[in-house]
């Protein structure tokens, strides 16, 4: 098993990247820790988000050359000193409670106790609990969300087969559904955000907001009350 850890700050952006499992874990830190649970390889490093080129030579311990590309100054938005994790295989990774955090996971995804943006796209099933906003999601599995809030306007949530979703502070959204019984749509307050919820499964909204049908049908799906 190897590990590795960098110091971060209270806020990183943390990018992730692994090609089996991953689980994800807040903790009260200014450095990301990684490990991974075979030989299939891990790196540690700083790399700016607007990099999307770089060409390295190295003889033994001597490097040749090393350039980066990045992108122009006016695409630019990420985060120019992101940190960023690269298992081959599976493992984990501790990040700062403040995190930004972004998943890429050819498998499954467990992620817990990070407060800041979320996003993720993995190729299994993904599981969300304690998490802070999510921007974005998409599963080739199963998807069960439980976070806080969310970010933007018009947010869509993804998944191949069953997808739960528990948004804490979701009080004033329209919620269009589609899933393996077909489509619906339900209003929660205003709706002054949209929130598309698609799942190749069965969707589950759960909340403890009435959630009003909406026409031409007036057809209202899964619906739940948070657990006490």
């Amino acid at each position: 098993m190897t590990q590795r850890s960098i110091q971060a700050g209270l806020t990183p952006t943390v990018i992730i990247r692994a090609g089996a499992d991953v689980t994800v874990e807040g903790w009260e830190s200014e450095r990301v820790s990684a490990e991974n649970e075979s030989r299939g390889g891990l790196k540690v490093g700083r790399r700016s988000e607007t990099e999307f080129g770089r060409l390295r030579a190295v003889v033994g311990e001597r490097v040749l050359l090393d350039l980066r590309a990045d992108l122009p100054k006016r695409w630019r938005r990420g985060d120019p000193q992101a940190i960023e994790v690269q298992l081959n295989g599976s493992g984990g990774v501790r990040v700062p409670l403040g995190s930004t955090v972004k998943v890429y996971a050819g498998r499954k995804l467990e992620l817990s106790g990070v407060g800041g943006r979320i996003s993720l796209y993995t190729g299994g099933d993904a599981r969300l609990r304690g998490a802070g906003k999510l921007a974005q999601a998409s599963c080739g599995g199963a998807l069960d969300v439980e976070c806080r809030s969310l970010e933007g306007s018009d947010i869509k949530l993804e998944a191949g087969r069953d997808l739960r979703c528990h948004i804490q502070s979701l009080d004033d959204a329209r919620v269009v559904v589609s899933d393996l019984g077909g489509s619906w749509e339900g209003r929660i307050g205003d709706g002054r955000i949209t929130l598309r919820l698609k799942a190749g499964g069965d969707v589950t909204l759960v909340t403890d907001q009435e959630v009003a049908p909406q026409g031409p049908d007036f057809i209202i799906g899964r619906i739940e009350k948070p657990k006490a």
